[in-house]
């Protein structure tokens, strides 16, 4: 997921479409960016994590730039360069690299889990930055959803390596430092990019991200060419997972409005535990779905999707 588009769903239009004009679009985008951990998966072991976050992004970049020119959108491109450059490095070229890092060691599920808690942690930045204080029910939501984290990372908390060279809990470590760059981008954007033509924000990420990971990208490229499978998880995961994603969320996020829109994070997990289980072979255990419906309910309450009704004092 991206989350420098939180911030733009504020801007969106708030009229809501019939729900069947944008179920499909949901449901695809839950099962796209789903897809995304898989492919990384694929990709990082021949490639490793920062080249397979560079190759990505640029992948995507260079989707999007001729959308931008055909849409006439090159202008506002230029005039925000800095800004869409800059919140490329913290939405997609950072956070890319974590994931990728983490995938070496952790299951695509478990990955996809702690994903979910960006809203929660977009809602906690917002709290200390932008000083949107939440009520008594976002509280809560806090507390619920991170200790739904310590859950699920408890028995991943140790920091030898395993097989793969990586230990386990330097992977959870990663996944949480890319969901905190995605909230810190989310208030970033609320508060420098609003009105800006969320294509433009789209394209001039990608761009961002790609400067900023070309050179540590070229330093740590594999010296061996990595294999057909692993160049086409990489041009997967930069179209249809990163180019055509960010189109379909910026339409449903007109269609159904933002808060359906964002509450596709809870439903991404679902389909990269099926592939995961699927394609890698990956085990899910009662555990991690336990931990994983801690997460769900405490994100849902500390955005606003989900309310504690007061009780109703009885009148004398």
């Amino acid at each position: 997921m991206t989350s420098s588009t939180t911030g733009l769903a504020s801007t969106a239009p708030a009229a809501l479409a019939a729900p069947k004009s944008w179920l499909n679009d949901f449901v695809l985008l839950a099962a796209i960016w789903g897809s995304s951990f898989l492919f990384m998966r694929i990709s990082t072991v021949e490639f490793g994590p920062l080249p397979t976050a560079a190759v990505r992004v640029a992948i995507a970049a260079l989707f999007l730039l001729p959308i931008v020119w055909l849409r006439g959108l090159l202008p506002e491109l230029k005039k925000n360069w800095k800004k869409t450059f800059f919140i490329g490095l913290l939405n997609s070229g950072i956070p890319f690299a974590c994931f990728s890092f983490a995938l070496l060691s952790i299951t695509t599920g478990l990955s996809a889990i702690m994903n979910a808690t960006v809203p929660m942690f977009g809602a906690l930045v917002a709290w200390l930055w932008l000083k949107d204080k939440p009520n008594a029910s976002r509280v809560l939501g806090l507390v619920v959803g991170f200790a739904g984290v310590a859950m699920l990372a408890w028995d991943k908390a140790t920091f030898k390596p395993d097989a793969s060279g990586v230990a386990p809990g330097w992977a959870v470590l990663a996944c949480l430092l890319a969901c905190i760059c995605y909230g810190i981008s989310a208030s970033y954007t609320k508060r420098y990019l609003s009105g800006l033509p969320p294509l433009v924000t789209a394209a001039g990420s990608q761009i961002g991200a790609t400067l900023g990971l070309a050179l540590p990208a070229l330093w740590l490229w594999p010296a061996r060419m990595p294999g057909t499978s692993a160049w086409l998880a990489l041009l997967a995961v930069g179209v249809l997972c990163t180019g055509l994603a960010y189109i379909l969320f910026f339409r449903l996020i007109e269609n159904a409005g933002p808060q359906r829109a964002l509450s596709v994070t809870f439903v991404v997990p679902v389909f990269a535990v099926l592939y995961g289980a699927l394609f890698l072979g990956e085990t899910v255990t009662p555990w991690m779905m336990l931990c994983a419906a801690v997460i769900v309910c405490g994100t849902a309450l500390s955005t606003g999707l989900l309310k504690l009704q007061r009780a109703q004092q009885p009148k004398p």
